[in-house]
């Protein structure tokens, strides 16, 4: 009896070792990695944009074969609204992008004429237009950039009464430079939001009105044009996902 019970304590103990030996040899396998999703900024997207304009005006007369008379310069706010177009792609954490821009705008200014203070001169800019390259650098869902290229203006001069009557006008689409910078943010698929500001290098221009110049005959009016624009913006891309998946 004894001998019998020390065979089976036998049995049961190298049968235990055999299923431990077999539960070791079976190969562990691990959990899928985590994926990380990463937003890309790849593709076509149309967008809106409002805020804020700053026109800065000055007034020169320029007599013939004469230099230059200085008439006064003048800041004026007003609002900007409108819309965007273009494409961008991605290079790793890099964004390459182009961009259209136009805005409708109601900046205006006057001051009372310095060469003959029985007028006001006045300048009323109605449209803006940007043509910009991009370029960023991406943290995710988040975008900063610079941009800069071409700009355009439309803006309309008068020389007025005190009274308030127009006695001369003159309208002229003027081209300079734009450069600037923005933060933009992906917040849902295909979706972003950004904050922009942009400065208008609009030089000089002359320009000459249909009538005799009531400042001075026969002279031309000179104008410098500087331009500041803050703007909210929201964008919708097109095409492709949002997220792209990253070990």
């Amino acid at each position: 009896m004894k001998k019998l019970l020390l065979g089976m304590i036998g049995i049961v103990a190298m049968s235990g070792s055999a299923m431990a030996a077999d539960l070791a040899a079976r190969p562990y396998k691990a959990p899928p990695p985590m994926l990380a999703p990463i937003y890309d900024w790849t593709g076509f997207y149309i967008g809106a944009n409002g805020g804020w304009g700053r026109s800065h005006n000055c007034w020169d007369i320029v007599p013939v074969g004469a230099v230059a008379i200085a008439d006064g310069c003048i800041d004026r706010d007003g609002g900007v609204l409108g819309g965007q177009a273009g494409y961008r792609w991605q290079a790793g954490q890099f964004v390459f992008g182009l961009e259209a821009q136009g805005d409708w705008a109601d900046i205006n200014s006057s001051h009372v004429s310095v060469i003959n203070p029985l007028f006001t001169t006045g300048v009323k800019m109605d449209a803006i237009g940007l043509f910009t390259g991009q370029i960023g650098y991406a943290w995710n869902s988040a975008l900063l950039y610079m941009k800069g290229g071409a700009a355009v203006t439309r803006s309309r001069f008068d020389v007025n009464t005190l009274a308030g009557v127009t006695v001369a006008s003159a309208s002229a689409t003027r081209w300079g430079g734009t450069v600037g910078a923005g933060i933009e943010y992906g917040f849902a698929s295909n979706w972003s939001v950004g904050f922009e500001y942009d400065h208008l290098f609009m030089g000089d221009t002359d320009n000459s009105f249909a009538v005799v110049n009531p400042l001075v005959a026969g002279a031309l009016n000179r104008i410098h044009q500087d331009v500041d624009m803050v703007t909210i913006r929201i964008n919708y891309r097109f095409g492709g996902a949002p997220l792209v998946a990253r070990y």
